[in-house]
């Protein structure tokens, strides 16, 4: 992969975990409530807009990186994501990660990397 394929790839990875981790502080965030009062509130604090931020932007990377990479090989390098998701959520919001999770994760990584050497 060439250096703007792999910079594409870093800010899908960047913008993907941020916007949901945003998402999740937006969710979680206990003083919310509940059914429409809960919308209400998420819609007035920042975390939802971060998010969904995060999202367009992803989005746009997303295009950019499957313009230079084909779809078999882009789909299986973007799975790197759940990895991020996983390991930022455990530092973050402190989620468990229970051996058969951890072993997913390094399954995941494990097939990003052998797309990545064959990339």
């Amino acid at each position: 992969m060439n250096g703007l394929t792999v910079a594409l790839w870093i800010a899908n990875i960047v913008l993907d975990t941020g916007g949901q981790l945003a998402f999740k502080a937006a969710a979680g965030d206990e003083r919310a409530g509940d059914g429409l009062a809960r919308w209400k509130y998420m819609l007035a604090r920042p975390w939802i807009w971060v998010g969904i931020g995060c999202y367009v932007a992803e989005f746009l990377v997303w295009i950019a990186f499957l313009s230079l990479v084909p779809l078999s090989e882009g789909v299986l390098l973007g799975s790197i994501n759940i990895i991020a998701i996983m390991i930022a959520g455990r530092f973050l919001f402190r989620e468990r990660l229970s051996p058969l999770r951890v072993t997913g994760i390094l399954l995941v990584a494990v097939g990003v990397a052998v797309v990545g050497i064959g990339a």
